[in-house]
């Protein structure tokens, strides 16, 4: 874990030779910088979410690391070579799903996926086009036209093209803007379901601190150019407040109680009332994290990294 610059990461996740690593990463355009000393890296099957304000550095990092830019200055490694320098070889280990799509609207799901294939078969042996409309759940959808496709369907079949070459790494970018409740969930499954069964790393970035809750197992915040927090979704709330407020009615009251060990607390007072009834409890959230990190940092204050220290125990 790192926290406003200081690396607490275990011995275990620094022992492993990571796919991304970036090391002070600086990009500027004349005077102004946009990434200052980034460090970063991502090891295998992690699902990475990048956050930041606007203006952070968050698409200019991605772009770096998909090889569409290059730094000012730094290091940095992608599945073992310089993004900058990556030839088709490369390339074809890599899988991208943009924000939007640009296919013909006339194309159809099993049509474009067939025809695509051939251009990584001189490097990797790619899905079958059937069995890629399977893994997305389209396979009802295979012929027909992409312009009748509904959103969510669309955004499925932007994985299924992204991932023809059975990539080892997949970016996402605000892959679910515009969905509605159910389109959003039917991803996030799919999005499991590569991470777990295909074993392919994810980094994504949004602006949706649910979806990066719901998705990652890991949350990097990136503000002023570089990474002030870094952490599973449960370290940096615990790092924020690691209290909790536990409510519940007994005997006709309602009552309400802070406590940091809240296990300990509702096994204790379940052992001593019987009449416990409505009982939550409310932890800090991602968001109010998110908010108070970042708040922090923009109003020149110093974030200890004792406190994701002790969070992690």
């Amino acid at each position: 874990m790192i926290l406003d610059g200081v690396d607490v990461e275990s011995s275990q996740t620094a022992s492993r030779t990571p796919i991304i690593s970036v090391s002070d990463l600086r990009m500027s355009y004349g005077d102004k910088t946009v990434l200052d000393g980034l460090q970063l890296d991502i090891h295998e099957d992690e699902i990475v979410a990048m956050l930041g304000p606007n203006g952070a550095g968050k698409s200019t990092t991605i772009e770096i690391l998909e090889g569409f830019r290059t730094p000012s200055s730094g290091s940095v490694s992608v599945l073992g070579s310089d993004p900058a320098r990556g030839d088709d070889g490369w390339r074809s280990q890599i899988g991208m799903v943009l924000q939007a799509s640009t296919d013909h609207g006339k194309w159809r799901p099993r049509q474009l996926l067939s025809h695509l294939a051939d251009f990584y078969r001189p490097y990797v042996d790619p899905w079958e086009a059937d069995e890629l409309l399977d893994m997305v759940g389209l396979t009802e959808q295979a012929q027909q036209k992409l312009q009748t496709l509904s959103g969510g369907q669309r955004r499925r079949l932007d994985v299924a093209l992204a991932i023809i070459g059975k990539p080892s790494l997949l970016f996402l970018d605000e892959p679910t803007t515009g969905f509605d409740p159910r389109a959003r969930r039917d991803f996030h499954d799919l999005i499991h379901r590569l991470s777990d069964m295909e074993g392919i790393t994810i980094m994504l970035t949004t602006h949706d601190l649910a979806e990066a809750e719901a998705l990652a197992s890991r949350i990097v915040i990136l503000a002023g150019g570089r990474i002030i927090a870094d952490g599973t979704p449960f370290e940096l709330t615990s790092a924020v407040s690691r209290t909790a407020e536990i409510s519940w009615r007994a005997h006709g009251q309602q009552h309400l109680h802070v406590a940091e060990d809240s296990t300990q607390f509702v096994r204790e007072l379940l052992e001593h009332d019987a009449g416990v009834a409505d009982l939550q409890i409310r932890r800090a959230t991602l968001e109010d994290a998110y908010l108070s990190l970042v708040e922090e940092f923009e109003s020149g204050g110093t974030i200890e990294a004792t406190a994701f220290e002790e969070a992690a125990r």
